[in-house]
């Protein structure tokens, strides 16, 4: 999921350099939605990663 959101920011950013302003900004949105999902997944794998570890310890 990392990679499609680095993939539409280039999109995103190669866009805007040519002046396609609309492209631009859908594909950064869709890159700021992708990347915020990312971050709470990665979240929430590594809380249930570190509430298994606890519990195989004892």
């Amino acid at each position: 999921m990392l990679y499609w959101a680095l993939v539409f920011f280039i999109v995103a950013i190669v866009a805007a350099l040519f002046g396609f302003g609309g492209i631009a900004a859908g594909a950064a949105s869709i890159a700021k939605i992708l990347f915020i999902i990312f971050l709470v997944l990665f979240v929430i794998s590594l809380l249930l990663g570190l509430g298994r570890r606890g519990k195989n310890v004892l």
